[in-house]
């Protein structure tokens, strides 16, 4: 076997003089080959160790030169780092550099999820020509609604990151070149942040994340989230793209986003015939389809479909022009929980998708996992309200779903009869089912609401009730009133109104099982995965606890306003 040879801290200058830190790996004697590149923040050295979804010394043996790259204010690299807006022109000059080297020959595609999915979205805006193929794993679609964003809330997992990712990394830079560092500079509480109020005024933020006090602060979409978009520019991006999320990654919605924008509306023939997409039972970097509360096995796990060698298929196809039959097969690859399998599919949405209303009811009672809430496809006819007292300072507590939280059980498919067991919970369930329910698909809650402020949240979360009691979150979702017309212009409640709601909980691919039960779970906060609405209709940025208000919250269900669920239900 040839000799693997590895160039470290090869600096690469861009146009405008600063220079990035890039290692190269590459067969000694392999001469002039494809090239696959990854920028990333989170240091270039530690990306050896992978091997889940992608293994670079197995590409390099399969005949590629690999690149990875620290991005620019990052670990070994020049420069400041603001997230997200540095990568277009950077991404667009490193494949540059790569286009002129000797051991190149003519052919580069991009790997690598998360942030590392944004540096290969953004540069293909600008139609690099070398750029022949892309794979952007657990990745967003826009800077502002499904990754900064969600439903107008500000979503707070993304301060982790800020915390556990950029912020050491950022002292440690500092104090390499002899800046003084205080003790008070150690790195953040998160659960102490999350608490703050107001966030964007704390000094640790101020000091090391000015870009996340800028997040905080345009609450709005607009011209500042645009430098980070895709999902307006899919018209310019030109090349195929293997899209990967999971269930409970963080990213779903806005890789079924990607997916489906580029099938649409890419830049060429060959983008919009040669997407795919693979969604498995998995949270943001965490591909092994185990938890401690729901367990899917072998099957589950990312090595189970070699995800490493679905990515070399991939660029075999569109790098080195192999045959190999990836682009004939069926676009789409979900694993179907409930039944635990994986299948193919031709289409998002399935084709055969029936869209069907899972009403509302209850006695006026439905408080608590031992009220009065039900779920059936029956329309309501006449129902009192269901009334709930909502506390910014006393918020429903997140327990799992699609977030990154600290803590090994704090993401994925958790119990959520804890929750459950508020009483500013709203809880509506079917009776226990005979027959298997599959529900794959995008899916979509209807509430008519009214409240007693200026301005509230509503959340909504399916969960699937099994036999011995666990409660297990499948998707969710969540909006602010303000944002119910759109999410550039704000529309204040007038207190005591009723308004028809629309939420989006995102996406999910569950049967449920004979014995189970198809319940959903409506209150007005889940933190910390979302900021606190204060209720006051003010600006959430700057206020102070002693300014939030409680609000009175109602959900409709009658036959004039009748709430629903509705599921994208699955019969063949």
């Amino acid at each position: 076997m040839s000799k693997i040879v590895i160039e470290k801290n090869v600096m690469v200058p861009l146009r405008d003089g600063v220079k990035l830190a890039t290692d190269i790996y590459r067969l000694e004697d392999a001469g002039a080959t494809p090239a696959l590149v990854a920028r990333t923040p989170y240091n270039k050295d530690g990306m050896l160790a992978g091997g889940e979804t992608f293994n670079i010394l197995r590409a390099v043996q399969a005949g590629y030169t690999v690149v990875t790259q620290d991005v620019r204010g990052r670990y070994a690299s020049e420069g400041a780092f603001n997230p997200h807006i540095q990568e277009t022109d950077d991404g667009v000059d490193m494949l540059a550099w790569v286009a002129e080297q000797p051991w190149y020959n003519g052919k580069i595609g991009t790997f690598g999820g998360s942030y590392l999915g944004g540096t290969q979205w953004l540069p293909a805006r600008k139609q690099p020509p070398a750029l022949q193929a892309i794979a952007p794993a657990i990745t967003f679609s826009a800077g502002y609604e499904g990754c900064s964003y969600q439903g107008g809330t500000k979503v707070l997992h993304d301060l982790r990151w800020v915390v556990a990712n950029i912020v050491p990394a950022e002292i440690e830079r500092r104090r390499a070149r002899g800046k003084t560092i205080l003790e008070s500079d150690s790195p953040l509480d998160v659960d102490g942040a999350f608490s703050e109020l107001p966030l964007a005024t704390h000094p640790f933020i101020q000091k090391y994340a000015g870009f996340y006090r800028d997040w905080l602060t345009h609450r709005s979409d607009g011209d500042y989230w645009q430098q980070s978009s895709m999902s307006d520019s899919y018209e310019q991006i030109t090349v195929p793209a293997l899209n990967i999320s999971g269930w409970y990654d963080i990213f779903p919605w806005s890789t079924f986003e990607n997916f489906k924008g580029m099938r649409e509306r890419g830049g060429s023939e060959m983008a919009r015939r040669n997407q795919k997409i693979i969604i498995g039972p998995w949270t943001h970097m965490n591909f092994s389809g185990s938890f401690p509360e729901r367990e899917f096995g072998w099957a589950g796990s990312a090595m189970a479909i070699d995800l490493p060698g679905i990515h070399l298929r991939w660029f075999d196809r569109w790098l080195k022009g192999e045959e190999n039959g990836i682009d004939k097969e069926l676009p789409v690859l979900i694993f179907v929980m409930g039944v635990d399998e994986w299948r193919s599919e031709a289409d998002w949405p399935l084709p055969d998708t029936n869209y069907r209303s899972y009403y509302l009811h209850s006695g006026g009672q439905a408080n608590t996992l031992h009220g009065d809430g039900s779920l059936s496809t029956t329309a309501p006819g006449e129902e009192p309200a269901d009334v709930y007292l909502y506390n910014p300072l006393r918020p429903v507590p997140t327990v799992g779903g699609q977030v990154i939280l600290p803590g090994g059980n704090a993401m994925g498919p958790r119990d959520q009869r804890e929750v459950e067991l508020r009483d500013d919970v709203l809880v509506y369930s079917t009776p226990v089912l005979n027959q298997p329910v599959e529900v794959t698909g995008p899916i979509e809650l209807c509430l008519f609401v009214s409240s007693s402020a200026r301005d509230t949240d509503f959340t909504g979360k399916l969960v699937d009730v099994f036999p011995d009691g666990r409660s297990i979150i499948l998707t969710e979702g969540i909006l602010r009133a303000r944002y119910r017309n759109s999410f550039t212009e704000l529309a204040l409640l007038e207190p005591g109104e009723i308004y028809e709601l629309r939420l989006n909980l995102w996406a999910t691919s569950n049967v449920f099982l004979p014995g189970h039960r198809i319940r959903l779970e409506v209150s007005s906060s889940n933190f910390p995965r979302f900021d606190r609405n204060s209720n006051t209709g003010g600006d959430i940025t700057t206020e102070t606890a002693d300014q939030y208000e409680t609000a009175v919250n109602r959900i409709y269900h009658d036959k004039e306003r009748p709430s629903h669920l509705i599921l994208p239900i699955i019969e063949r």
